[in-house]
């Protein structure tokens, strides 16, 4: 991934993580910590933990519970207490092996552990792979807003072992896909034209259509990135579908998956994008198509419409209460910084959901 100025390895495939010991051991690092969930730390950390001390690196492992409950300000602390325990000096790395919620929090304790150490990202999920681990956003969250405590800290390495795949539940394999038709939409044509032909495929796990479209994503939001890190204004295009999806997540008590949340994120985003004359109806119906294709949404929106609407004005790139929706003009082309009426939004919302 090329940033200005600076630029990092993404390894993405079969036998990536063969490639994990050899990378951390040319970085000259004085120590590694581990931080995982006790799920993924009972597949994949003891492999982990081996290859690294095999190539002569000090390291420990922290796990904790799965889900997006441990994205707090309490696990953050438990993180940061443990890489004082394990002395983590400026040499040091933290090697973040999990989903977006390990990669959220651990790259979030890198980024101010001594003002910064390093990060190395291993993405076990699907979702991981194709959105969270890249462009160094990193954060947990509040009991009211998501993500809205954190720190843009790019990793020194990214590592995506598609072996890891194999284990996830189908619900939470599904779920991704989400966020790669979020890509499709906003920004690639072509990328849609492949979830579309290559389906049964992908659906099967099939690690040469899994390899393409995870490095296509990854392609898409590096592009992205490189012209804004900040989220200062180009970068706004990767929150296609996700404003709403961030106000069901809250509304929730993040009890409902990211990759969900973002489907019917996509599904309101098409209306309001047909609504407010910028697309067609023909949008809508095609990225509804696609997004069934791969079963999602999983089924009827359950979170409250009210406790959703009224987390919306909290999203942490509202201005004054007042959102810049990102919205599709076509498939593969949206805009950003549109200003729908909150009426409309309202009415929106319930005649797709309510």
């Amino acid at each position: 991934m090329a940033l200005p100025g600076r630029s990092y390895p993404v390894f993405i495939g079969q036998g990536a993580l063969q490639e994990l010991p050899k990378l951390v051991r040319e970085m000259g690092v004085s120590g590694a910590a581990i931080v995982t969930d006790t799920t993924v730390g009972k597949a994949w950390g003891g492999a982990v933990e081996t290859g690294l001390t095999g190539v002569g690196v000090n390291c420990r492992t922290l796990a904790v519970e799965p889900g997006e409950g441990s994205k707090s300000l309490a696990e953050l602390e438990r993180v940061l207490a443990f890489l004082e325990e394990l002395r983590i000096d400026r040499r040091g790395i933290v090697l973040a092996l999990g989903g977006g919620t390990v990669g959220d929090l651990a790259g979030f304790a890198a980024a101010v552990w001594l003002r910064g150490v390093r990060v190395v990202q291993v993405p076990t999920t699907l979702l991981a792979m194709v959105d969270s681990s890249v462009g160094g956003k990193t954060g947990v969250n509040t009991k009211l807003t998501k993500n809205s405590v954190g720190a843009f800290w790019q990793p020194a390495a990214v590592v995506a072992e598609l072996a890891t795949l194999g284990t996830l539940p189908e619900s939470e394999y599904v779920a991704a896909f989400a966020e790669i038709v979020k890509y499709a939409v906003a920004m690639d044509a072509g990328l849609f034209e492949i979830l579309d032909a290559r389906w049964d495929g992908l659906g099967a796990r099939s690690a040469d259509d899994l390899e393409a479209v995870v490095a296509r994503c990854v392609e898409l939001k590096a592009k992205v990135v490189a012209m804004d890190e900040r989220d200062q204004g180009a970068r706004a295009i990767l929150n296609y579908g996700h404003t709403f999806a961030h106000a069901l997540e809250a509304a929730s008590g993040y009890r409902l998956a990211h990759g969900h949340a973002v489907s019917y994120g996509l599904l309101l985003a098409a209306r309001l994008g047909v609504a407010v004359g910028l697309c067609g109806e023909e949008v809508d119906v095609e990225q509804t198509r696609l997004l069934a294709r791969y079963g999602l949404p999983p089924g009827p929106l359950e979170v409250p419409l009210e406790a959703a609407l009224a987390a919306l004005p909290r999203d942490k790139k509202a201005t004054g209460g007042r959102i810049g929706w990102v919205l599709p003009r076509a498939i593969g082309k949206a805009q950003v910084g549109v200003q729908v009426p909150e009426a409309v939004v309202e009415r929106e919302v319930r005649l797709r959901f309510g």
